[in-house]
């Protein structure tokens, strides 16, 4: 198995397991959204700056787009509006398999349309059924959910 593979996994189990806390977390505390995030980040920062000291090698001719994709679109979009909404989400759902399901699959639809649209993500076929699967899914998680509730 390839390991970009096993690492997509490890991050959607980690991620999963993750979600389950962090909503238990939230509802035991009583603890809005965006400290949730905070308290999530600060950790973060601390284990992954520890771990990435030695990888700090900058070049030094990069330019500033680089340094302003990585920060607009990791920290500000990303790591600030999309776990605001994913913290959001966390502190009212009753079913977080859907959550989760419809956070993440959304992910990799809304990457490759981004992508088209700046027309440098290659698709074919393949990738285009699979995203619509992706949708589907969300589509039979919801349904299913309804019922259940209902």
């Amino acid at each position: 198995m390839r390991s970009y593979i096993v690492y997509a996994i490890a991050a959607g189990i980690a991620w999963g397991i993750g979600g389950y806390f962090e909503k238990s977390g939230l509802r035991a505390l009583g603890l809005p959204p965006i400290a949730g995030i905070a308290l999530r980040t600060a950790v973060a920062l601390v284990v992954l700056g520890t771990l990435s000291i030695s990888s700090w090698r900058i070049p030094q001719q990069t330019g500033l787009q680089p340094w302003l994709m990585i920060i607009i679109g990791g920290g500000i979009v990303a790591g600030s509006l999309g776990m605001w909404c994913f913290y959001s989400s966390l502190a009212v759902t009753e079913n977080l398999g859907v959550t989760l399901a419809i956070a993440f699959a959304c992910s990799p639809v809304a990457g490759t349309l981004f992508g088209l649209i700046r027309s440098d993500q290659p698709i074919n076929l393949t990738s285009a059924l699979g995203l619509l699967a992706v949708v589907a899914g969300i589509v039979l998680l919801q349904i299913a959910h309804k019922q259940v509730v209902q």
